[in-house]
């Protein structure tokens, strides 16, 4: 009996040993998974700014009559607001008639309940507001906010609990999930929603028109803070402004721009019984309420664009990166775009982010900052009102451009960035967030003295997608929220939401939206999800491959052809900078090594992806092409001014001069006719953007063969039924005569076939 129950012991030690090492690993698997997804979302959030800042120097810097800055001067007039009188005209629904034979949701204003009940059941059935009253309801939502204060005010007396979503990001099934769950908007049941709405998802227009249905039935219970994805330059590349426009196609660039003036009146912070306050991003070390609330937040129609001083040597806030623009800008045409000769290193500028820039105006006008700041302290009673008389005092018909804000317009500028931008660290301190490249990261004893100096006690934000939803830190005294489930793939993550009653302690409910989650095991979420991380990894692996193997001859001086896995992983980081364990993650990425070398050549074979099919391109300028797609088509969409999704064959031209300027590349003429060439397929003198995008996508072989074998069975099997549809139609009354029912007429006919594949 004894050595029977060391036996058992040994074993279940043993069991327990393996438990945990698969357990660990499955857990590493998870993390590295979503490092991969991370780092990709935050790079390509870091290439968006970039681009935002490398137009908005331009923009300072071309002469008004230059042809490259009427393509981009647009998305920089962001204070062109006239009268509220002349907007609500340009807005102006009346003249929309809605057809007979319109299904959808028909609206009567004021808004009931039952109207904002109905519309969600339309959208979950997949229908679609009119644009009549899209515009009518926008309108109207338009009106409700520019009366709501930056600082919302909640109080959890009049109702038993309070319930908290976070980023939604146009993923309709969490919304209604939600609902669901925990009921819709109403007097009993306030909701408090935290920013980004939209992008990236495909119904975000849907999630926007339920929450503002319900703002306008419960304007008292139904709370809505801003988000960094609430602002057009973000709206540009990922989707909801491609989205809006493919919905509503007569009236959507009417649509996109009240929008605009939407999300530039959103409330920036919630604050909760005095106690909680509810803010998209976060804060730093100079966050303070008091100036918040007196911001007049709907200037900052992008919270990416900082204001400038108004001096007529004109400071710029992008002066570090003068030199790098002067390699592109010629002084005696103008400011046009040229190419003299080959771009030198751009490090400096490229990697510079909203924090570096604003600090950097910091710097340099710290004296009178602090002037201003003082006059600023003597009349803060006064400033918000005067502000209001001077807007209202003014007789053009567009208010000051951001080029007329002071320096006090500044500093409120970088609070805003702080809070819709931000994320927290685990150390001490307020650094620049470098990750995003906008707002900063900011420490638990910041936390601690933002939170002493307003009398709170915690801080809930979202702006971080988490694994299981939600996520305590600093002490317990911060709480992320996130609201969209599986985010980066179907199985990566929960989402969350927040009941939080009088007694201020947070409940959650976590769900995840997609039936096809909930009757797989952890384990199968991790491969699933790891699968789909992998995958994007090789396309960006692949789309480096010029610059990798100039990293990996620089190391193999003798052009063995052979690397060690060190210098294989120190390479890829040094070329993709996506900071990921390269180690840790080889076994994924390599298939064989020799010796603990590898065959580099051999590895890009082994990634199985192929080429876009523009064989008369060079392959370095599609490598290029394709990884900066989204750069690209955000380019696009900013020269598509008309918002038809087409552009002529200059605009084309003027578009790849401004991406080889930013990329510091040189694409010749002859490559852009040959573009414009195989693009403009029905020869219409115009390009369609969503077409050469597609132009330019890469295949899985494995999975491109696959469709090529499925499509040669379906051609064969559709020639058989051509030929059985040849035999009924040769010998009919044969058929009739022999064969009185269809099944035997079709056996026959295919006897038929088969005697003459015999013969």
């Amino acid at each position: 009996t004894h050595r029977v129950l060391l036996k058992a012991m040994k074993a279940a030690v043993l069991i327990q040993r393996w438990y945990r090492q698969y357990a660990a690993r499955m857990e590493m698997r998870r993390r590295y998974t979503w490092n991969i997804f991370q780092s990709m979302e935050y790079a390509d959030l870091q290439d968006q700014i970039k681009l935002y800042n490398f137009l908005g120097y331009l923009m300072d810097n071309f002469t008004p009559s230059s042809s490259e800055r009427n393509l981009i001067s647009h998305i920089f007039r962001e204070n062109e607001v006239c009268r509220d009188a002349e907007w609500e005209r340009y807005f102006s629904y009346t003249n929309i008639d809605v057809p007979d034979i319109y299904s959808g949701p028909r609206l009567t204003f004021p808004l009931d309940m039952d109207q904002a009940a109905d519309l969600v059941e339309a959208f979950k059935n997949k229908q679609q507001l009119h644009s009549r009253y899209v515009l009518q309801l926008l309108l109207e939502t338009w009106k409700l906010l520019r009366v709501l204060p930056n600082i919302n005010r909640v109080s959890t007396c009049h109702s038993k609990e309070i319930t908290i979503c976070g980023d939604l990001h146009g993923q309709l099934e969490d919304l209604l999930l939600i609902f669901y769950k925990n009921g819709m908007p109403s007097l009993e049941k306030p909701y408090v929603f935290n920013g980004d709405y939209v992008d990236r998802g495909k119904d975000s227009m849907e999630i926007l028109l339920i929450l503002f249905a319900f703002l306008l039935v419960f304007p008292g219970d139904v709370y809505l803070n801003r988000g960094n994805h609430e602002d057009h330059i973000i709206n540009l590349r990922y989707g909801f402004t491609k989205e809006v426009l493919n919905k509503y196609k007569l009236h959507g660039k009417r649509i996109l721009k009240l929008l605009q003036k939407i999300f530039s009146w959103l409330p920036l912070v919630t604050v909760i019984d005095q106690r909680v306050l509810i803010v998209h991003g976060g804060i730093s070390d100079t966050t303070d309420l008091a100036l918040i609330a007196r911001v007049d937040r709907h200037r900052y129609v992008s919270s990416l664009r900082p204001p400038k001083k108004k001096t007529p040597s004109r400071t710029n806030v992008y002066a570090d990166s003068e030199r790098y623009v002067e390699m592109i800008i010629c002084k005696n045409r103008g400011g046009s775009l040229t190419f003299p000769k080959p771009f030198d290193a751009r490090e400096s500028f490229q990697r510079r982010s909203l924090q570096d820039f604003s600090s950097t105006v910091a710097r340099t006008l710290e004296e009178e900052f602090e002037v201003r700041r003082r006059q600023a302290e003597f009349s803060l009673s006064s400033f918000s009102k005067s502000h209001r008389i001077l807007s209202s005092a003014l007789s053009s018909d567009s208010e000051p451009e951001s080029s007329e804000f002071t320096d006090t317009g500044n500093d409120e500028w970088k609070q805003i960035l702080d809070l819709l931008w931000s994320d927290p660290m685990s150390h001490k301190g307020c650094i620049p967030n470098e990750v995003r490249g906008g707002g900063c990261y900011w420490g638990p004893d910041v936390t601690e003295d933002f939170l002493n100096r307003h009398s709170l006690q915690l801080i809930i934000r979202s702006h971080e997608c988490k694994q299981d939803g939600y996520e305590f830190c600093h002490n317990r005294k911060v709480l992320t929220i996130f609201s969209a489930s599986n985010y980066y793939e179907v199985g990566s993550n929960r989402g969350a939401f927040i009941r939080l009653g009088p007694d201020l302690v947070p409940y959650f409910v976590q769900y995840q939206a997609t039936r096809m989650t909930r009757g797989l095991s952890f384990p199968q979420n991790v491969k699933r999800t790891e699968h789909t991380a992998l995958k994007v990894l090789r396309e960006q692996l692949f789309v480096h491959k010029s610059d990798l193997l100039s990293a990996f001859q620089e190391i193999d001086k003798e052009n063995t052809g052979l690397i060690c896995l060190n210098d294989w992983a120190s390479a890829i980081e040094r070329v993709l900078h996506l900071d990921l364990p390269w180690r840790v993650l080889h076994p994924q990425l390599v298939s064989s090594t020799t010796d603990g070398k590898l065959d580099y050549h051999g590895w890009f074979r082994d990634l199985a992806l192929k080429k876009p099919s523009s064989e008369h391109i060079e392959q370095t300028m599609l490598e290029t092409l394709y990884r900066h797609r989204s750069t690209l088509e955000t380019i696009f969409r900013i020269v598509d001014t008309d918002n038809s999704g087409l552009i002529t064959f200059e605009d084309f031209r003027q578009t790849l001069k401004l991406l080889s300027a930013y990329l510091k590349m040189e694409i010749s003429d002859e490559v852009i006719n040959e573009l414009v060439i195989s693009t403009d397929t029905n020869n219409d003198g115009s390009i369609d953007i969503d077409e050469f995008m597609e132009a330019f996508r890469l295949v899985d072989k494995s999975r491109l063969e696959r469709g090529k074998s499925l499509l040669k069975l379906m051609q064969d099997n559709q020639r058989g039924h051509d030929e059985v549809f040849s035999v009924f139609k040769n010998h009919p009354q044969r058929c009739r005569e022999e064969f009185t029912s269809p099944k035997k007429q079709l056996l026959h006919c295919l006897n038929i076939l088969l005697l003459k594949q015999v013969k």
